[in-house]
């Protein structure tokens, strides 16, 4: 059944950029009390300024590999806030090196971001979701959490475990009331290229063909806020990307296809 989203309260992490700064927007025009976090601060306020409800917009920043800080940001946002009805898992990191020249921490790093400091937040929020019988856990995966792609080693383990885990967290508790969406994006026009992590752990610093040619930002959210109000359990959004999706169950075919597209 399709639910409204227009006044829920919604929580955004990586809010200060790419597809969280324009879910924000979106989610702001539909008159949503928003909270949006990222690591910086500086960002969130020039993405809460350009909001037209700045009043129905609040800042907290969190650092997700700062795991043991998520029950106490948790515990403070419910106070502040009351009921969350939406988490928007929307923040990460992405990679471009190859296995054998990436150092171990950039796995580390990848993990800790990527997979469990979202787990973390979520763990941390779940109790008041069980509590209220209500809540959705939306999260950011990536095509690459279904199938892999060269460069993307540890980026594609660590989407690969969220589904993992938030397909197990939808199980458990559907009973609950808690409803879980995973949002597969392909390649979308973001800054997601440039800070990804290289083989050392420093950022790219360049742009990608493949994301520069992405879908507008502003175009993803709004298909992005639609499969959330449908409760979906997986939406893939992307272009001619998501093909990869429908070849899975030939795993050949789909090695070859990767191999031979133009992803880096």
């Amino acid at each position: 059944m399709k639910m409204r989203i227009d006044g829920k309260t919604i929580w955004i992490t990586g809010a200060s950029s790419g597809i969280g700064e324009a879910l924000t927007y979106a989610l702001d025009n539909k008159n949503c009390k928003l909270i949006i976090s990222s690591r910086k601060k500086e960002e969130l306020v020039r993405v809460k300024n350009n909001c037209n409800n700045k009043s129905l917009v609040d800042i907290v920043c969190l650092d997700l590999a700062d795991y043991d800080s998520m029950p106490e940001i948790v515990e403070n946002v419910v106070s502040n806030h009351g009921p969350i009805d939406i988490l928007i898992n929307n923040a990460g990191l992405s990679q471009r090196s190859l296995i054998a020249e990436t150092e171990l921490n950039v796995y580390k790093k990848l993990m800790d971001v990527n997979y469990l400091g979202t787990v973390a937040l979520t763990k941390a929020l779940l109790p008041h979701f069980i509590i209220n019988q209500n809540g959705h856990f939306v999260t950011v995966s990536s095509l690459m959490g279904k199938f892999g792609s060269p460069y993307r080693s540890g980026y594609c383990g660590a989407k690969h475990a969220l589904h993992g885990f938030f397909d197990v967290l939808r199980m458990e508790h559907e009973k609950d009331g808690i409803s879980v969406t995973l949002i597969c994006p392909g390649f979308v026009n973001t800054n997601v290229a440039k800070n990804a992590l290289t083989a050392d752990g420093s950022s790219q610093n360049r742009q990608d063909t493949a994301t520069q040619n992405g879908l507008p930002v502003a175009y993803f959210a709004k298909k992005m806020i639609r499969a959330i109000e449908k409760n979906r359990f997986e939406a893939y959004i992307g272009r001619i990307e998501k093909i990869g999706i429908y070849l899975r169950v030939f795993p050949k075919l789909l090695h070859r296809v990767v191999l031979k597209s133009t992803v880096r």
